[in-house]
């Protein structure tokens, strides 16, 4: 945002108006600590704020301060598209294209709202008056509490914005250990935690209040489903829908499942692959050099970051792990993992 940018939304926001949020399908802790983070402070300047998300996210992000004024609008249709109709700015959070959000995103277009994007993955879409955006953000929360100190309201930020900031700065920085956190990261973390954030429980909701059918789905991907293929330094799960069931599943228990084939010694790509009514859905990961972004778009219908990307297939489960497994040697001299000396 340049300086004009800046003032006119300040003036905007000078009096109070219906605002609206909306964040990603399946939306994670990024997509709902960046958007109740927001929702917590322009409530305190005495605007009307409705948090819109396209579908349920995991139960492990309802304790947020302001959970409990989302509206999921694959459940509650007629009411979000009452807000999003008399809205007057719309927040489009941690997204980049309005095919994210779906049937969501055809009553986004539809309005003649400005649009503001506040989102840091690549290529963003040009749909919005307004946006706050740079890929070297470690997170949208990051960018949030910089939109707060650019509207001169730093001082509003309390105990309900800092918990909800904190959580998304944690999650999408997998808790501060990705090359994304950088000093600044460390520095607006320290803010949040000055103004009421309690980092340790913070961490215990979101990682240490796990069911049991999520542990034991977890082992189960760890002991069953996991596939290495050392020749790519590649490692990938899959689960199909009625694996899924077997152990109760609930949104967000295969949260992170990735994140344990990438942490082999030697792996730099890592992938997963789980069955749903309509797609398979995919994750990736990976390390070093190779940009998962890239061959989300080119391959998956998908994208993200260079490290941590998500997409989807058409195809079944078996026909999709066929077409990931024949796509590896395209990229093998891209995924040579170089050892440390």
């Amino acid at each position: 945002m340049n300086a004009t940018e800046i003032k006119k939304v300040k003036a905007f926001l000078s009096t109070p108006k219906n605002i609206v949020i909306v964040t990603h399908w399946s939306p994670d802790g990024d997509a709902m600590g960046s958007s109740l983070g927001l929702y917590n402070y322009l409530i305190q300047k005495k605007h009307k704020v409705t948090v819109i998300t396209p579908n349920d996210y995991p139960s492990f992000l309802f304790w947020l301060p302001g959970n409990n004024k989302v509206i999921d609008f694959s459940k509650k249709a007629k009411v979000a598209k009452a807000a999003v109709a008399k809205s007057e700015l719309i927040f489009c959070l941690d997204f980049n294209s309005l095919k994210r959000i779906y049937d969501l995103g055809i009553e986004v277009a539809k309005s003649k709202a400005p649009k503001f994007i506040i989102d840091h993955h690549q290529q963003p879409e040009d749909f919005a008056t307004y946006m706050l955006h740079t890929i070297e953000a470690c997170s949208t929360c990051e960018l949030v509490y910089d939109f707060i100190n650019l509207m001169g309201d730093s001082k509003l930020i309390n105990k309900n914005i800092a918990d909800c900031l904190y959580t998304g700065i944690m999650t999408d920085t997998g808790s501060f250990r990705f090359p994304s956190t950088t000093a600044k990261t460390h520095k607006i973390v320290a803010e949040l935690i000055t103004a009421g954030a309690n980092n340790s429980e913070i961490h215990n909701h979101i990682y240490d209040d796990n069911s049991e059918s999520r542990l034991r789905l977890l082992g189960y991907c760890l002991s069953e489903k996991l596939t290495v293929l050392k020749e790519y330094n590649t490692a990938f799960f899959s689960l199909r829908s009625d694996e899924l069931k077997r152990f109760n599943y609930k949104k967000g228990d295969t949260e992170s499942v990735v994140n344990y084939a990438l942490s082999i010694e030697g792996i730099c790509f890592a992938a997963f692959f789980v069955e749903r009514d309509d797609a398979v859905k995919t994750s990736f990961r990976s390390k070093g050099t190779f940009d998962v972004n890239v061959f989300a778009r080119k391959n998956f219908n998908g994208g993200g970051h260079k490290h941590a990307a998500g997409g989807s297939s058409e195809d079944t489960l078996d026909e999709s792990l066929i077409k990931f497994i024949a796509l590896l040697p395209e990229y093998k001299k891209q995924l040579t993992h170089k050892k440390k000396k």
